[in-house]
């Protein structure tokens, strides 16, 4: 960890498990090329995060093997590398071995044109399992596309603001941010009033002590899955999408997914109509490795668009 004293910044070299690449991993986290909150510009990656009820800025590269990683906003201590690389762990997986999942690939004909084609992708975290449950309840019956927009809004209303060269930025609203939010404010935002007292309501009880997501995660699958039910807002499909982007359990195939189980159908060639058992039974054949078979389709359909290109990484955002 090193101080540029001109610019003030913070410097880090971070050194990921290989393989890994920046541009692949960062795609599979922020999904949509107008993500706000996760910021890609072809090359680097931007984060807002918070010390001490204060945001600064999180700017990686990928010059080579290793990351480069740039702090801005912040003072050097080491507490705050310790949080900083903490962050990238969840956020980019930085720290997961995929050998099983790789030698899995080279004797399965199916796996293996998927996984070498987007060789280095790390399966990511959300920031925070509150963030992930956010993001569920945001994306609830509507496409990708209005669900990412609307958790923008959500941002660019209750974050914590930073100003930078390039102008404000915001970090993803904390519980404690998101407590005090009005009804109908976050309507005019598009959101349901069902979703706005969903997502308010949760934040309440995170901050009154009452909720502690945390204790969450160390419940096994089907414990996480029904406790996190018990939430007003919350079924199936959003449990299983937070134990999968909260809390890295890659085992898990969030099955009730509309546009994950399109994307599975079309990538096997199956027939017929998709529901949550014979999805669940199609991808018993690789137990074990459902999440990280559900981040390969999501770079699948995202270079069908377009937006990734294997071969040299993804092109810059609109």
């Amino acid at each position: 960890m090193r101080v540029d004293e001109l610019t003030k910044r913070i410097f880090l070299d971070v050194q990921p498990v290989p393989p890994f690449r920046l541009d692949l991993t960062v795609w599979t986290l922020r999904r949509r090329p107008d993500n706000l909150f996760d910021r890609w510009d072809g090359t680097t990656y931007r984060r807002v995060l918070i010390a001490d009820d204060k945001p600064f800025e999180i700017a990686v590269t990928q010059p080579g093997e290793n990351l480069r990683v740039a702090v801005t906003g912040a003072r050097l201590t080491s507490s705050l590398e310790n949080q900083v690389t903490a962050a990238l762990e969840r956020l980019l997986g930085i720290r997961i071995d995929l050998r099983k999942f790789y030698r899995l690939s080279k004797k399965d004909s199916w796996l293996k044109p998927l996984a070498n084609q987007f060789q280095g992708m790390k399966p990511p975290r959300l920031l925070t399992p509150f963030e992930a449950l956010v993001n569920a309840i945001a994306c609830q019956q509507l496409t990708l596309t209005m669900g990412i927009r609307l958790l923008n809004r959500l941002t660019e209303a209750y974050g914590l603001a930073l100003k930078t060269e390039d102008g404000t930025v915001r970090a993803f609203p904390r519980p404690q941010d998101l407590a005090r939010a009005d009804l109908e404010d976050l309507r005019q935002m598009s959101f349901s009033y069902q979703k706005a007292r969903y997502i308010t309501s949760i934040s309440r009880l995170i901050v009154g002590g009452e909720l502690d997501l945390d204790e969450i995660a160390t419940l096994d699958d089907e414990e996480a899955v029904a406790r996190l039910c018990e939430l007003k807002g919350v079924g199936r499909w959003t449990a299983e999408y937070v134990l999968l982007r909260g809390l890295g359990r890659t085992r898990i195939f969030p099955a009730d997914d509309v546009g994950a189980r399109n994307n599975l159908q079309k990538w096997l060639g199956l027939s017929g109509k998709m529901t949550y058992a014979n999805t669940r039974a199609v991808l018993s054949r690789w137990d074990g490795f459902g999440g990280l078979i559900y981040f390969h389709l999501l770079l699948k359909s995202l270079a069908e668009k377009g937006l990734v290109t294997p071969e040299r990484g993804l092109q810059s955002a609109p």
